[in-house]
């Protein structure tokens, strides 16, 4: 990766932190922070990016994507490849999505491309339409509201994000420098507004402009630095790092079903193990699953079944891809609900429970909340071999595939991890003979003869 002739010199670059601290290498010396002041600037004042000639895998750029950049600019719009799928072609890995940036407005764009629809209320996205399903997301440059706008300066959340602007002012506005770059597709350029390219070479994960104030503006950028550093194999900066212990507390504030969105996506991608960990040691998991935190907290020392777990679970992403929500669920909270349905009789109630307050701290959906208890509540039998009419439901895959992944993870300690309490039956205070559909299991009603009529 090459430099323009003329980039200035400046300071050494930042280590990154905490158990993501890593070593990494600084050839690069463009700062990651430097504001639009520290630019150079256009003739027309607009700040000139750090342009660098490389010219990226094109097996891995989708073709359709650069179809519709090419289409852009020949007609006189800018338009580039942009975020996330920038981010992986420069760390060599293979994007799963391709999004495009452009100047060009929803209803330019929706014209230049019959195979496209234009969504949103608050601010309209145009998905380009392609066969089996594909869809290229493009969007018209933003700009961040400005700070009278829409936010006093006590309050940082930004409630509205949602205003036109141009190329740098785009770049600005985004989260984290490694996801603000934009690639020319014509001239196999990756133009900088935000020193993202120091970042990519130091393999590190850096906000744009203050962290406390972008964590501050929009919590859920805590989860997503978290994920990066885990999905991507990347560091996080001691800035970073220490602004989310600082605000981790400001998760309280964010839309409930972001976060749980956003802790879905940290068990899905292949590194739950990294993921969760750095949310425990961080004190992000004492805010959105203390529960689980406070299992964590209160083992033995040598209790690494939750982390065996997780990479029972990264292990299976690696092979076939993302688990059922349901699984992933199940499994995240299974050694904290097993500890609390331990010596109960009723284990049903106590799974209800358990679950309610992660279910109104987290929006969880009652369609999982009711599948984690009704698998939790019936484990005893599924480890015994006597599945039932539970064998016949939706569910009983998902159960075994839970019981599965502990057998795997955990070995002979797997057995009669969901052991009833002793004389108790299956743990429900009852029989469990005759549960249908997963329901709480209850005494076998007793068959009543019909009276013939006369």
């Amino acid at each position: 990766m090459r430099h323009r002739e003329g980039d200035a010199d400046e300071p050494p670059p930042r280590a990154p932190s905490g158990e993501a601290r890593r070593e990494l290498p600084g050839d690069l010396d463009r700062t990651a922070s430097a504001s639009d002041e520290e630019l150079d600037a256009d003739d027309d004042g607009r700040p000139r990016p750090t342009v660098y000639p490389i010219e990226l895998d094109e097996d891995r750029i989708d073709p359709d994507a650069a179809k519709v950049v090419r289409r852009l600019v020949r007609s006189g719009y800018e338009a580039y490849l942009v975020g996330g799928c920038v981010r992986d072609l420069l760390l060599d890995r293979r994007p799963k999505d391709f999004d495009v940036c452009t100047s060009a407005r929803p209803d330019d764009v929706r014209r230049l491309f019959r195979n496209s629809r234009v969504i949103g209320r608050r601010f309209r996205l145009v998905h380009v339409l392609f066969g089996g399903g594909k869809v290229i997301e493009t969007a018209t440059f933003r700009r961040a509201p400005d700070a009278d706008e829409d936010r006093g300066t006590e309050d940082l959340l930004i409630r509205n994000d949602n205003v036109f602007g141009e190329a740098h002012q785009d770049a600005r506005r985004r989260d984290f420098t490694i996801n603000a770059l934009f690639y020319d597709v014509e001239r196999c350029e990756v133009l900088d507004w935000v020193g993202g390219m120091p970042d990519i070479e130091r393999r590190a994960v850096h906000t744009i402009g203050k962290p406390l104030v972008r964590f501050l503006e929009d919590p859920v950028r805590i989860l997503r630095a978290i994920r990066f550093s885990a999905h991507r194999d990347l560091g996080i900066t001691p800035e970073v790092y220490d602004a989310i212990v600082e605000t981790r507390t400001a998760l309280s504030r964010a839309a409930r079903p972001r976060l749980f969105e956003e802790v879905l996506r940290l068990m899905r991608g292949g590194a739950a193990h990294r993921a969760l960990f750095l949310c425990w040691e961080t004190g992000v998991l004492d805010v959105l699953l203390p529960e689980l935190s406070t299992f964590l907290a209160d083992r033995e020392e040598d209790d690494d079944r939750v982390w065996q777990l997780l990479q029972e679970i990264d292990r299976r992403t690696a092979e076939n891809g993302p688990l059922d929500d349901v699984v992933l669920w199940t499994v995240l909270l299974g050694e904290p609900l097993r500890e609390a349905c331990d010596g109960v009789r009723d284990r049903v109630e106590t799974a209800h429970e358990f679950l309610e307050a992660v279910v109104d701290r987290l929006n969880v959906p009652r369609r999982i909340a009711e599948s984690i208890r009704r698998i939790v509540a019936l484990m005893p039998r599924l480890e015994s071999g006597r599945g039932g009419r539970f064998s016949r439901t939706s569910l009983y895959p998902m159960a075994c595939e839970v019981l599965d992944i502990y057998r795997a993870a955990l070995g002979d300690a797997a057995e009669g991890a969901f052991d009833a309490p002793s004389g108790n039956g299956d743990g429900n205070g009852a029989d469990t003979n005759g549960a249908d559909e997963g329901e709480a299991p209850g005494p076998r009603a007793t068959k009543r003869r019909r009276r013939r009529r006369r």
